[in-house]
């Protein structure tokens, strides 16, 4: 049984501390749950990575999301891309 859990992408962000740093947010649709994923950004030399609409992930690896005005944040910003988006579209 695959008890993944899908996610949608809710934020992206450069990182403040490392120079070429990526972070991204998932979060699931009700905004409670969140994965965040750091990546390089890519070089010129044609090794870029697609970002896609949603992830399946497991739930061990899904934080909660404690303070209300994200989760509300988070839930709306799941549901605007689960309306607009296929899950393995390319962001």
């Amino acid at each position: 049984m695959d008890d993944s859990v899908r996610v949608w992408l809710v934020e992206r962000t450069y990182s403040d501390d490392e120079q070429n740093l990526i972070i991204l947010v998932y979060a699931t649709p009700d905004g409670t749950r969140y994965f965040r994923k750091e990546r390089a950004l890519p070089s010129f030399t044609g090794s870029a990575r697609p970002t896609l609409a949603a992830l399946d992930v497991s739930p061990e690896q899904l934080g909660p999301v404690d303070d209300e005005e994200t989760r509300e944040r988070y839930a709306n910003e799941a549901g605007r891309m689960a309306d607009e988006h296929d899950p393995d579209d390319e962001i």
